[in-house]
């Protein structure tokens, strides 16, 4: 089995599994370490994820794959987290998530923009630049990633 059929296989496995406890899979990345290897679960939801959700569906994750064969008899660590501060915005629940937060957006045609998003839909987000609401559609965008903010300036916007 290739790399790619096996990720997608280990998706197939975990997101109804993660669905139950109310989370979005959001990336699988499976690394080599040593003699053994690292997979790593990326979820999230709407209303985020605490450490404690992170236990709960670290012990339901590790029980689908124990019961599968999806893992084949390498040794593995399983490695259950949420997106870091500085996630990209890939997807249109991204953006809702995200509303309120600064992002950097890279457009296909055109330099970055920084703003803060006010909204989003299935189609674009509305991020207010520099004072002025800015919508962009998402076949516009080449990338976008929140941005760190150790002290928010509301005035500023």
């Amino acid at each position: 089995m290739g790399a790619q059929e096996r990720d997608e296989r280990i998706v197939e496995l975990l997101e109804p599994v993660l669905a139950q406890s109310g989370l979005d899979l959001e990336g699988i990345e499976l690394t080599p370490a040593g003699k053994r290897r690292v997979l790593r679960v990326t979820v999230d939801s709407d209303d985020g994820v605490g450490l404690e959700t992170i236990g709960e569906v670290s012990q339901e994750v590790s029980t689908a794959l124990d019961a599968s064969d999806v893992m084949g008899k390498t040794p593995y660590v399983l490695e259950v987290t949420s997106p870091g501060a500085e996630r990209s915005l890939t997807q249109p629940r991204h953006w809702r998530r995200s509303r309120g937060r600064m992002v950097k957006v890279h457009l296909a045609e055109g330099g970055p923009v920084t703003g803060r998003v006010v909204d989003s839909d299935e189609e674009g987000a509305t991020l207010k630049v520099k004072g002025q609401p800015r919508t962009y559609a998402y076949a516009d965008i080449a990338k976008a990633k929140v941005q760190v903010e150790f002290r928010r300036d509301d005035a500023a916007g």
